[in-house]
């Protein structure tokens, strides 16, 4: 596998995380890759081959091949069907609201066409000149063209809204929503409700995720084997707490994610 991440154009820093590839050889037997959340949204071309993206055990259907992949709170598999070459751009959690005007709930745990958010044409033309780009440099400069002219300067994230993300994203997720509004609770309905349309889960979702992104790098980094240390370090309760949100969002235990073939892409897009 070869994966490699480009950072944005300083106009667009604020909003995007980063610019990432993968190319991934025609293998003979691929498994399927169990892909965990990570608190972001993507836009993605697929270059290559299709993509199967598994919505039961046996059942898939493929991905669009240019789409946007919204918040994800579960686990999801997905599998080649030949030569992986894809392009993306990981937006940081805030950031996709400010270029377009569907609320971002609508995008949660799905793959959403381009076309669906901003029409047939524009979508079609932009897939294309990703496609006939040369070379990466080429591809970024297209997609931040595209992005910066979309660019909404009348969307303007909620104050409370960006200030959880940020406490969040500080705090590896550990902040509570009651120290975050400063114990002034009336506003709380109103986050979850804002926070909701422009990030496309709650807080409480976002922090559980940001905190198991922490322990999941402490793991794969080997800064320590010891899940104990891991999970206070990355300030769970305890170890039977981290294990218990490590499963829910990886769908196996910590000692099983590393032995586990169906990880090997997760791994290395969070490491």
């Amino acid at each position: 596998m070869n994966y490699q991440t480009f950072k944005p154009h300083s106009d667009l820093e604020s909003l995007i995380s980063c610019y990432w590839t993968l190319e991934v050889p025609i293998q003979k037997d691929p498994e399927k890759q169990r892909i965990i959340p990570d608190g972001c949204i993507e836009m993605a071309f697929i270059l290559g081959d299709d993509i199967k993206r598994y919505t039961s055990e046996d059942e898939f259907i493929l991905q669009p091949r240019a789409m946007v992949l919204g918040q994800t709170i579960e686990p999801f598999y997905i599998k080649p069907t030949g030569y992986v070459n894809t392009f993306a751009i990981r937006f940081y959690p805030y950031g996709f609201a400010n270029f377009v005007t569907m609320p971002i709930k609508n995008l949660a745990n799905k793959e959403t066409p381009l076309e669906l958010l901003f029409g047939e044409s524009t979508a079609k033309d932009l897939e294309q000149k990703i496609i006939n780009a040369t070379d990466i440099k080429q591809r970024i400069s297209i997609i931040e063209n595209f992005l910066l002219k979309k660019l909404n300067t009348k969307t303007t994230i909620d104050t409370i809204v960006k200030q959880t993300v940020d406490a969040l994203l500080s705090s590896n997720g550990t902040e509570s929503i009651k120290t975050i509004l400063k114990e002034d609770l009336s506003k709380r309905r109103q986050l979850e409700r804002n926070f909701k349309q422009q990030i496309g889960v709650s807080p409480k979702q976002l922090g559980k995720v940001i905190r198991l992104q922490t322990a999941l790098k402490m793991l794969l980094n080997k800064k320590t084997d010891n899940l104990t240390k891991i999970a206070y370090q990355s300030d769970y309760f305890d170890q039977s707490h981290f294990t218990k949100d490590f499963k829910e969002f990886t769908g196996v235990n910590p000692k099983e994610f590393l032995e586990n073939e169906n990880m090997t892409l997760s791994a290395l897009f969070y490491k």
